[in-house]
């Protein structure tokens, strides 16, 4: 439960602003949608796999 201390004759845009950044550092939003995406850490491992080959061609190509 988050609570937000409003002082007296605080605008009620600050406070609203001020919960936003307080939820925002929860993670709640980040923890959800993580869930709703689901990987399986076979297909992470492979992704990663995919990215590092990619990145290597890159550099070689480089030289």
């Amino acid at each position: 439960m988050l609570i937000v201390q409003v002082k007296e004759g605080e605008n009620i845009e600050k406070a609203l602003k001020k919960f936003k950044r307080k939820f925002e550092r929860t993670g709640v939003i980040r923890e959800l949608r993580s869930r709703q995406a689901f990987e399986k850490p076979s297909v992470t491992n492979r992704k990663k796999m995919v990215k590092a080959i990619y990145v290597q061609q890159l550099r070689q190509a480089e030289q």
